[in-house]
């Protein structure tokens, strides 16, 4: 590969900076062939990481503008598929440390200390940029409490720590992205438009209407059946009402976000909720594809030392499992609980405004 834009006559090794870059997998330790095996797949994790962060970020600032121009929303798809992507890719990875033998590994363990995966600043910081909540993780962790610990010894770790901490108050990409789902036209009707809330709030009620009846049939038809226990059965649709009920109508207002992401997933045909629709898919994706990186990690750590205590003092497998059925985006995932069939949806009102002309 030759020259790069103006910079002079660079060399393919030049450019890739790559007689710096292979010197940092042990080399001068003398380490062997499965620790150096060990070195480059966790170094390669970590490349993906700053990847990673880049297209995220992009994503977020893309959502973050008001408006958003409708240019820049197939942008943000972009960086999310190349985000799904990476996770899908890293997900194979561990395929390749699992070519790793448990003696293999045991024999330099020792040597790895209190070292943890846990201590990726790169992995805490996408997490948070995505919209992970303290709450939200398990077992009671605070990740930025071991970088407090670690920025104790000052230098290149008090740095990380303060780009940790500036990260966490930014807004996320799930903020971002809830805040453009608010303003979503709901039949035809503008986020802050007069009569708005009335036009909004009246939506959910017909969804909810509908919900009801649904239900209210399956129950009929359970009992047809000759279903021997139907007052189970109706306390489940009740649930399930009540639970959608919630959904859109926390504390007894309705959530337009909530709101315009059920109109998203209820009409997703019309064609201008085209790039919308491939938006929320793309999150959902994304997720499931997060998902499936951290099971596998769990699966390759299982394989290799068992049921052990990690090096960091974690859970070990058990934490990993645990962090697998993480949620962040739970909105999207939750809204498809609640979705009704096309023939019972609310009618569509106003359906030009969408781009979607009715036949007479």
């Amino acid at each position: 590969m030759g020259g790069y834009g103006g910079s002079g006559n660079w060399t393919y090794g030049d450019y890739l900076m790559l007689h710096d870059l292979l010197k940092l997998q042990g080399d001068e330790r003398g380490v062997s062939s499965d620790e150096m095996h060990f070195i480059i797949v966790h170094q390669t994790f970590e490349l993906w990481f700053k990847q990673i962060i880049r297209e995220l970020t992009e994503a977020r600032d893309i959502l973050g503008q008001i408006p958003v121009p409708e240019d820049d929303v197939p942008r943000a798809v972009d960086h999310l598929a190349r985000t799904t992507e990476i996770f899908r890719l890293m997900a194979n990875q561990w395929t390749v440390l699992e070519t790793l033998t448990p003696q293999g590994f045991l024999a330099f363990r020792d040597g790895l200390g209190t070292a943890s995966g846990f201590e990726s600043f790169q992995m805490r910081e996408f997490e948070a940029l995505l919209g992970l909540e303290a709450d939200d993780r398990l077992f009671g962790v605070d990740p930025l409490e071991t970088f407090r610990k670690l920025a104790e010894r000052g230098g290149e770790d008090k740095d990380v720590l303060e780009r940790l901490e500036a990260r966490v108050q930014e807004d996320s990409l799930y903020g971002s992205l809830k805040r453009w789902i608010e303003r979503t036209p709901i039949m035809g009707s503008s986020y802050g438009s007069a009569g708005d809330e009335e036009t909004v709030e009246g939506y959910v009620r017909e969804h909810l209407k509908a919900h009801r009846r649904i239900g209210d049939q399956a129950v009929e038809k359970m009992a047809s059946l000759g279903n021997r226990d139907p007052g189970s059965v109706r306390e489940r649709m009740d649930s399930a009402h009540e639970s959608a009920t919630a959904f859109l109508i926390p504390d007894g207002n309705v959530s337009r976000v909530r709101a315009g992401l059920l109109f998203i997933e209820s009409y997703r045909e019309l064609p201008l909720l085209t790039w919308p629709r491939r938006l929320i898919d793309a999150f959902v994706e994304l997720e499931e594809a997060m998902a499936k990186w951290r099971h596998d990690h769990a699966r390759m750590v299982e394989r290799i030392i068992g049921k052990r205590t990690g090096t960091g003092g974690t859970r070990g497998v058990d934490y990993l499992d645990a962090t697998a059925r993480y949620r962040i985006f739970k909105d999207l995932w939750e809204v498809r609980t609640i979705l009704v069939k096309p023939q019972d949806r609310p009618e569509l009102r106003n359906s030009e405004f969408y781009g979607y002309q009715v036949d007479s």
